[in-house]
This record gives structure tokens, sequence and C-alpha cells, in this order.
């Protein structure tokens, strides 16, 4: 992954009657501010994409079921890949000006997004699935 993509690996803290998930402190590399939080959900074999932000940073977080999570980069034309799950407990942060689109792997997905800034419509650009040429 580039340095516009940072991938890091999150603290978890078994408890008998209910497990902590930390995702976010001011202090983490990929703070970039604070906006809004919101939860989106991703049906399996599902795709969502392509987005690409033109000031906001994402900060990705998946707490039930399993993600791909899919970069590009129109300046290099390469892609990053990873996958995210409770078990692969990491938070992506992917910085504006890249492409990202995501597919859900299992039935139920859940992901959780602390975004720099609030929605704002004029700063996003969408593309159709079928414009960035990837194998799904």
């Amino acid at each position: 992954m580039d340095n516009r993509v940072i991938l890091t690996p999150l603290k978890r803290i078994f408890n008998p009657k209910g497990d902590i998930y930390h995702v976010m402190k001011s202090s983490d590399i990929g703070y970039r501010g604070f906006g809004e939080a919101y939860f989106t959900t991703i049906n399996k074999n599902e795709i969502k994409g392509w987005k690409k932000h033109n000031r906001m940073t994402l900060n990705l977080v998946v707490i039930v079921g399993r993600v791909k999570f899919v970069i590009y980069d129109e300046i290099t034309r390469k892609f990053s890949t990873v996958i995210l799950s409770p078990t692969n407990y990491q938070r992506l942060t992917v910085n504006p000006q890249l492409y990202l689109a995501f597919k859900g792997l299992k039935e139920n997905n859940i992901i959780l997004n602390i975004a720099n800034l609030q929605h704002d419509p004029y700063e996003v650009e969408n593309l159709d699935i079928l414009k960035i040429n990837y194998e799904w």
C-alpha cells in the first residue's frame, strides 16, 4: 500500500462478559479531525463503489462480517487490497484522491467510518463499478 493508505492493527480487549474493540484516538496516525462517524452495511457478494473523496479522509473498521476493500490510484494505475473482519481487526485509513470500492464476503457485514469531514455531496466523485477494470 502506498503512504496515502494506512493499515493500523487495533486493540481488542477480551472480557468474558463482552469484548472491547478499540477504534481510534485523536493521537492515532490517520486521525485528521472529526467530521462524522457512521455505519454502513454491505450484503454478501454485493459491491459498493467506486467513490473518490477529494478532501475527506476515511477511517474504516469492519465490526461485523468480512469485507474486501479495493483502493485504486488513478495516477499510478495501481490497486491495493485488504480484507478486514473482527478476526483481522485493523483500521484502514484512506486519504483523499483515491478510489475505493468494497465487497461483502459474509451474509451480514457492518463497516464503521470515522471521517474527518461531514458528508458533502460536492467533494465526492462516484463512478460505476464497471468504469475501473478490476477482477472481483
